[in-house]
């Protein structure tokens, strides 16, 4: 069963549409569009080459991902079609991690190869980076210059991809979930000053008093732990009876009010 579920900002230009094709209806139905959904994409999931080709006929995708072991018409030949068709990006799944797939899958002209069981932060990761490359040349200079106009001297994080990644100072690329997007906008618009727990417990739901505040904590701490695998120290910290602030610019922070957590 085919199915086409759009991303919570599908009404941005600037959300990426990807077409996922994969006849495990557990995998496509329950991890991986319910997955690259909470990271941002327009996604359709469909079962077979057949049933891509049919949404290609009336849809247009960035991204296709495809996994290689297929019934009837295997994922690397349909990489080759849709190579030759049109430069969408192309990501190749499979539980197969023979080298001659590897390659065969390059050949064929997919962007990137990943192995099962995928990790959904590693794809969405992928997806987020492979798409920034898509974009046209004017339009990539268009936006270059402009971020050249606006950024300032000193290396900084950042949000990019229309806030569903996070940019370290280095330039590693950390993909975020929904309710890591919400969060993050809220306290890097606050430009240094601590955001309370109630502020970002409201703009992660609907009913603050159903939410566990335990829930908050977890998000914090998946951050952290997002920067600490890209080998950077995330200027997150916590405000003592207040909340939490995101600071850059230490000389912002008041040493007495602040303990970074471990």
């Amino acid at each position: 069963m085919e199915k086409i579920v759009v991303g919570t900002n599908a009404s941005s230009p600037r959300t990426w549409r990807v077409i996922v094709l994969e006849d495990d209806e557990v995998l496509r139905e329950h991890i991986l569009i319910p997955g690259l959904i909470d990271y941002g994409f327009a996604v359709t999931g469909v079962r077979t080459s057949a049933d891509l080709y049919r949404h290609m006929l009336s849809n247009q995708y960035d991204i296709a991902v495809l996994d290689i072991g297929l019934p009837g018409e295997d994922g690397i030949t349909v990489a080759q079609h849709l190579r030759q068709l049109s430069s969408m990006g192309i990501v190749m799944l499979t539980g197969n991690h023979e080298r001659s797939d590897h390659i065969r899958s390059l050949v064929a002209g997919a962007d990137t190869y990943l192995s099962k069981p995928v990790d959904i932060e590693v794809l969405a990761a992928s997806l987020h980076s492979l798409a920034r490359r898509l974009r046209t040349p004017i339009a990539a200079c268009s936006e270059e210059k402009a971020a050249y106009d606006s950024v300032p001297s000193r290396a900084e994080w950042r949000l990019e991809t229309n806030d569903w990644c996070l940019a370290t100072p280095r330039n590693a690329t950390i993909a975020l979930s929904g309710s890591e997007r919400c969060a993050l906008q809220l306290l890097m618009a606050a430009k240094g000053a601590a955001v309370s727990r109630e502020e970002l417990i409201a703009t992660l739901c609907n009913d603050v008093y159903d939410f566990d505040p335990h829930r908050l904590e977890m998000l914090v701490y998946r951050l952290r732990r997002k920067a600490r695998e890209q080998s950077e120290s995330l200027p997150l910290v916590t405000v003592r009876g207040v909340g939490y602030a995101f600071i850059v610019d230490q000389n912002d922070a008041n040493d007495a009010l602040i303990s970074v957590s471990s």
